[in-house]
């Protein structure tokens, strides 16, 4: 292997794919399993909270990318990173597109009243801590020394 190949976080999943699983997994899931709890909710609250968490939670992520952009570095998790982002969203958190992807999940449960989406967003969750963040954690650390690690001690994951 060369140096060039070892030097992303070697992620277990792209997140992308991991949130597109979660809501096919959901939508079969909602059509084989029906639990219709969210049917409860008075359907205006629930599209407009819906719509609102998804609209905040989309723009985490287009934000972050033009962060990303700017600093000259690569967003996917299968390339270098090249420089560590501390202003903007990234001054506030460490991982505002994983928030904001988060959010945005959420608020699409809501909008299309799916109780699966809503419940497989944990063990989601899971899986991006644990197969993504914290292996991107780890690689910065590596890459980037004491820089990285004072970046982490002042801004909250």
């Amino acid at each position: 292997m060369t140096d060039q190949a070892l030097d992303h976080p070697n992620v277990i999943i792209f997140p992308p794919i991991l949130l597109l699983a979660t809501v096919i997994a959901g939508l079969l899931l909602d059509w084989l399993f029906p639990i219709e709890i969210l049917e409860t909710v008075p359907k205006v609250a629930r599209l407009v909270v819906g719509a609102v968490m998804l609209c905040l939670g989309a723009s985490m992520p287009i934000v972050a990318r033009r962060a990303f952009k700017e600093a000259g570095t690569n967003i996917r998790p299968t390339k270098p990173t090249t420089a560590i982002i501390a202003s903007g969203l990234y001054a506030h958190t460490r991982n505002p597109i994983y928030q904001g992807a988060a959010v945005a999940l959420l608020g699409l449960a809501l909008l299309l009243g799916s109780d699966w989406i809503l419940l497989l967003t944990l063990p989601m969750l899971l899986v991006l801590h644990f197969g993504v963040v914290l292996r991107e954690e780890r690689y910065l650390d590596r890459k980037f020394g004491e820089a990285y690690r004072s970046y982490k001690a002042t801004v909250p994951r």
